[in-house]
């Protein structure tokens, strides 16, 4: 790295072309998924959000975001987020996303939504523990059961999360104040609706039970891309799981609240920790 990163919008149709240069390298999707440089012109001219960091002039990550409505209210989503492997130590995503964060504050814009993999631990962690956001909301095959990208394979199934982005929940996330103890102290009391068992299997546990209870806690792999590597099956079984786990937790009135990762002797992975009451009860 040359000097240190700046954080700016893509400004020219040069950087518009780099970003879609990333896209290609991060998610390894065919030019039939890839976004479009018309496209991508055209949105940012409309007033999008397009916001790079820049290594000089050599784009190491972006976030590309557009305005819509949520509950009849102003917000943002933001649909992409890429940053290449060797500037993957520098925590791009969560400088990316702060700065989308202040142009939403600019605009007077109070929301930002966006999707992911419930399976891929690290962004978990990134959205709930440093992020502070919560979802009610989970799409089954969301951009259909597979794509060109190495990252489609598993289906496609995301939570669609929301950061309530002048709360006191994601104010006191983004300085530091996390709350692992209590979380840690309230699954200590709760057996996980999917749990590990045998060979880092999925294992379910009784439903009616878990659902009468105030909590219920899904664990997932600590690394779902290294399962996929070695047992495309048993990823499946992880997608279906978790997948039955989120459905049917979400349909009964509960919404995830909090993500932690946990080891447990020499295999790790990852717990959601969903609630039984309100979103904004909470933030």
């Amino acid at each position: 790295m040359s000097k240190p990163l700046q954080i700016r919008d893509l400004q020219t149709i040069e950087d518009l072309y780099q970003a879609i240069a990333v896209e290609k390298e991060v998610w390894g999707a065919n030019d039939d998924d890839l976004t479009s440089p018309t496209f991508a012109i055209a949105s940012r001219e409309a007033g999008h959000l397009w916001l790079g960091a820049f290594d000089g002039d050599k784009l190491a990550g972006y976030a590309f975001a557009f305005h819509t409505m949520e509950n009849g209210k102003p917000s943002i989503h933001s649909h992409m987020l890429a940053v290449r492997e060797a500037y993957r130590e520098y925590d791009l995503g969560t400088k990316l996303k702060l700065a989308q964060r202040e142009k939403a504050l600019a605009q007077h814009v109070h929301e930002i939504t966006w999707t992911f993999d419930p399976l891929q631990s690290k962004n978990a962690h990134l959205n709930f523990a440093k992020l502070g956001v919560v979802s009610n909301t989970y799409k089954v095959d969301f951009y259909g059961t597979h794509s060109s990208s190495v990252l489609h394979q598993n289906r496609t199934d995301r939570l669609w999360v929301r950061w309530l982005i002048n709360s006191r929940r994601v104010e006191d996330r983004l300085r530091g104040k996390e709350n692992r103890p209590e979380m840690l102290d309230a699954l200590s009391t709760l057996h996980p609706l999917i749990s590990f068992y045998g060979e880092g299997k999925p294992k379910r546990s009784d439903l009616q039970t878990a659902l009468g209870r105030q909590r219920v806690a899904i664990e997932i792999p600590s690394n779902i891309n290294e399962v996929e590597e070695k047992d495309s099956v048993l990823a499946r079984e992880w997608r279906d799981a978790t997948r039955w786990a989120f459905t049917e937790s979400l349909q009964a009135g509960f919404f995830v609240a909090e993500f932690c990762r946990t080891v447990r002797g020499q295999q790790g992975q990852g717990v959601y920790l969903l609630e039984k009451s309100s979103i904004s009860e909470l933030v």
